[in-house]
């Protein structure tokens, strides 16, 4: 199985990741933020992930610190997981609705770090969490696994709707992304010859 743990302690955050690409959609959060751990069982789920996150954090400060640094070390166990890249299908995309909202996300395992969030949420806070941190969360990622997404919401009036319907789309575009290839042959999947 692809897999990896990464650990990441700071003076202002303690993560641990765990995740196998090749599992069944099992995921335990434990982030001291819970719409955080509601959106990663989301990726989980949808992605056929096996995910288990443990952080502790600032949180007497705000979120930002632990939903930046989870996303930081998600992008590293990720990375290390995928290895070199070889027979993988590289892209994956997916739309994903939920009453009202609807979002299409879209993933290049390219080996090069872009993120391109085009999101207006209808309310600044959900449940006493900054919708703003999404964003962090996934710029952490993104620039840690060295991937490029393109996360778009393209209608919604409910932002919870909103936000739920981004992390479904990225799990399943993530689960499309690192399949294996039948016909790739074991070769990785770019005319440069590595990712």
């Amino acid at each position: 199985m692809r897999q990896a743990e990464v650990s990441r302690h700071t003076h202002e955050t303690r993560v641990d990741v765990r995740l196998a690409l090749d599992g069944s959609g099992r995921g335990s959060f434990a982030t001291g933020v819970p719409f955080l751990d509601h959106m990663l069982e989301q990726i989980s789920r949808h992605g056929l992930i096996d995910l288990d996150i443990a952080a502790s954090g600032d949180l007497h400060i705000d979120a930002h610190h632990t939903v930046e640094d989870i996303g930081i070390t998600l992008g590293q166990a990720l990375a290390r997981a995928l290895g070199d890249k070889r027979g993988l299908r590289r892209y994956g995309h997916a739309y994903v609705p939920l009453d009202e909202a609807l979002s299409r996300v879209v993933v290049d395992l390219s080996g090069r770090p872009g993120l391109c969030f085009h999101v207006a949420f209808s309310r600044a806070m959900i449940a006493g969490f900054d919708v703003d941190l999404i964003r962090e969360f996934f710029q952490g990622l993104v620039n840690h696994a060295a991937l490029t997404l393109h996360i778009d919401n393209l209608r919604g009036d409910n932002a919870h709707h909103q936000a739920e319907t981004l992390f479904k789309a990225f799990g399943r575009a993530l689960r499309m992304a690192v399949e294996e290839d039948p016909r790739a042959s074991g070769s990785v999947p770019s005319t440069k010859g590595s990712l």
